[in-house]
């Protein structure tokens, strides 16, 4: 039986691979590792049937949780799948993968990213290690943009700062795991140390070699190779980490003099392979032999305090951080820092061949299709439309990642998912106003595997403004309402107006002068602007952005002045300063912002705005699985957990019927009509000037 499962390519550090979140991939380890086996094509040495690069640094996958510890945001666990061989190791860490972990956490909704850089401390599953990582998040954002540079990889991108807090002694329980810092074997003096990844070091000279030979050199010399990889399973065997002949720890090292008194040449095995630039655990454990006393790696003189590591490796080096603590034998590392970059590829889906899966997974093929597609979840009933879902399912959102439709989209996702037994996928296509996702969806088959996260925009107002390719009624099939969330009127804090009579003021006296923002022609924040320029009587510039997250950021920026999102876009801005909240476009002030009056008690009536949310699926799919997912609906938004975390900002959940939602649907078409007729200057509803 194949298999289809979403996935991320990144690239970080030096490292490339697949990222998943743990609820993608299946929950025992044993069908797990045959999926990886598959998604990297491990079976083959030059991996041609996978997403590897028959190289172990091709051949990493990283998976991606929320944390079950109190003081971690994520759990990540890496990989190392082999290279010719069916073999998956998760005994390891991988520094590089790990700088890709917070980005994927961001994109995916896992954690909130902060305004400027977003820091989260990170569980290494694999070693038991917590690491900080800092990446750059402007606008709320992830961006991997910059202008930092890591040797081993073209061009530059933004910087990603790891901090390493306590990874010395992690896998084996000690920092010297033999209880001394240099062991003999085979008449070879070695330092094992466990320093965020368990190494091996030996002196390059007393193997007869120089250190500085180049991969291509060492990789050929097989007497060389045979002698470390025999030297390696001696030492991993007194780590206590037994029979390390199908393990890849202990890593091993080949060490010599550096280009100053604080640098240190390193060759680092993968481990049969000379690595082409250097692992950040192993530069971590390398820098740590360096910085202490006694080793066969160590420094001239040792030092107590904060000092930069420079471990050089073939493509250049890596600049270490190291915190040591006392002097002599009593020295510890506390804590080693450094920068790295990462860089998303691609995202989509990942289909496993049937030929990795194991048989007690081929087994499933041979069930009754009513088990075999609810084996991942055995308390969701079994559906009358048994081929439901049989694969990923995706929700579209019409609007750029970080806005509200994104936030309430991905809040709902996981839990929905965990019910349907298949991992729900939240797929971002903004442009042209929605109507790029809603004709998609629309085109979709009806199948119930491609939904539609609709709002008040693309299922009213923009068809009411002007004539799309798609029909919001005709088009879809009605799942359930989600929630409703009011529109504020507000303010760029550095405009020094504090009142919606100021600004109306200010906006006849100097008409024209002034923008607003929206989140697109057609748009929530692009009507409210409109009916209020034309009821209060004012002149002003319409800005339109490639959504609400941009256009925020805009009115933020100053580069327009005001704008009317959504409570629950604009709450947390406003609560920390970012936005100066002047009036409630709706009925009735928000228990969130109780201060914060009506337009209509400032003397601005006719401004009406509250906006909606609702799932949708192309026209035609069978009402056994819209009913499914009605219902499953229903439950997730019945979810305390769930409805916190859509409430906690202002947005109200409310669930419907499907044809409560279609009678929605088709009034509010026909109110937004009316407005477009009754507009006294329609050019203000249909350009961005």
């Amino acid at each position: 039986m194949s298999k289809t499962l979403p996935c991320v390519l990144m690239r970080a550090g030096t490292s490339r691979g697949p990222f998943f979140l743990r609820e993608w991939l299946p929950d025992d380890d044993e069908t797990r590792d045959q999926v990886l086996i598959g998604a990297i094509g491990a079976s083959d040495p030059l991996q041609l049937d996978g997403v590897g690069g028959g190289s172990t640094l091709n051949s990493k996958v990283a998976i991606v949780s929320r944390s079950t510890r109190p003081d971690c945001d994520l759990d990540y666990l890496f990989a190392q799948v082999g290279v010719g061989q069916r073999s998956v190791d998760t005994r390891p860490n991988c520094g590089n993968m790990l700088s890709g972990v917070l980005p994927f956490a961001l994109e995916q909704g896992l954690i909130e990213a902060a305004d400027g850089t977003t820091t989260a401390r990170i569980f290494n599953v694999n070693t038991g290690s917590r690491i900080e990582v800092t990446v750059q998040t402007p606008g709320r954002r992830i961006t991997y943009d910059g202008d930092a540079r890591i040797d081993g990889v073209a061009g530059t991108a933004a910087p990603i700062h790891l901090n390493f807090l306590d990874a010395w002694g992690a896998v084996t329980g000690s920092v010297f795991p033999t209880g001394r810092r240099i062991d003999t074997i085979d008449g070879v003096e070695v330092t094992c140390i466990d320093a965020a990844m368990p190494l091996m070091i030996v002196r390059a000279g007393d193997l007869g070699l120089h250190g500085s030979e180049s991969p291509a050199e060492l990789d050929s010399n097989q007497g060389l190779l045979e002698r470390l990889e025999a030297l390696r399973r001696a030492a991993g065997d007194m780590m206590g980490l037994g029979d390390v002949s199908n393990s890849v720890v202990p890593k091993p090292v080949l060490v010599s003099a550096g280009d100053s008194a604080e640098s240190i040449t390193s060759r680092y095995f993968t481990p049969r392979r000379c690595h082409a630039s250097h692992a950040v655990t192993g530069a971590i454990g390398v820098a740590s032999a360096f910085a202490l006393s006694g080793t066969v790696a160590s420094r001239s003189e040792s030092a107590a305090g904060v000092g930069k590591v420079s471990v050089l490796h073939p493509a250049g080096r890596i600049d270490i951080e190291v915190d040591v603590e006392g002097t002599g034998a009593s020295a510890q590392v506390k804590r080693a820092s450094l920068l790295r970059t990462a860089r998303k590829i691609l995202q989509g889906e990942l289909h496993i061949p049937d030929y990795v899966l194991s048989k007690a997974v081929e087994a499933m093929s041979a069930q009754p299709a009513e088990e075999r597609e609810h084996v991942a979840n055995p308390s969701v009933a079994v559906s009358a439309v048994p081929l439901f879902p049989s694969r990923p399912v995706r929700i579209i959102v019409p609007t750029v990642a970080g806005g509200g439709n994104d936030t309430i989209a991905r809040t709902i996702a996981q839990r929905l998912g965990e019910l349907l037994g298949q991992p729900v996928i939240v797929d971002n296509r903004a442009g042209a106003n929605g109507t790029i996702a809603a004709e998609y969806v629309a085109g979709s088959a009806p199948d119930g595997h491609t939904l539609m996260f609709g709002y008040i925009a693309t299922h009213a107002m923009n068809p009411a403004l002007q004539r799309l390719r798609y029909d919001p009624v005709a088009d879809f099939e009605p799942i359930s309402l989600v929630g409703y969330s009011p529109t504020l009127l507000v303010a760029c804090p550095d405009l020094d107006i504090s009142s919606v009579g100021g600004l109306v003021t200010r906006l006849r006296s100097e008409p024209g002068k002034y923008r607003y923002a929206s989140a697109g022609i057609g748009t929530a924040p692009h009507f409210a602007g409109a009916m209020f320029a034309l009821n209060a009587g004012t002149d002003m510039q319409h800005r339109p952005y490639d959504g609400a997250a941009h256009a925020v950021d805009a009115t933020m920026a100053g580069q327009a002045h005001f704008m009317f999102p959504s409570l629950f876009t604009a709450a947390r801005l406003i609560k920390n300063g970012k936005l100066r909240a002047l009036a409630v476009a709706g009925p009735r002030r928000t228990p969130v912002l109780p201060e914060v009056p009506t337009l209509a008690e400032t003397g601005v009536d006719g401004v009406d705005v509250t906006q909606w949310y609702a799932l949708f699926a192309p026209a035609g799919t069978p009402s056994p699985v819209v009913d499914r997912l009605n219902e499953l609906l229903r439950k997730v938004l019945a979810d305390p957990v769930v409805i916190g975390r859509i409430e906690q900002d202002g947005a109200e959940v409310k669930t419907s019927t499907p044809a409560e939602l279609r009678s929605l649907v088709q009034s509010e078409l026909e109110k937004w009509r009316a407005v477009v007729r009754a507009a006294k200057n329609t050019r203000g509803l249909a350009s961005g000037d």
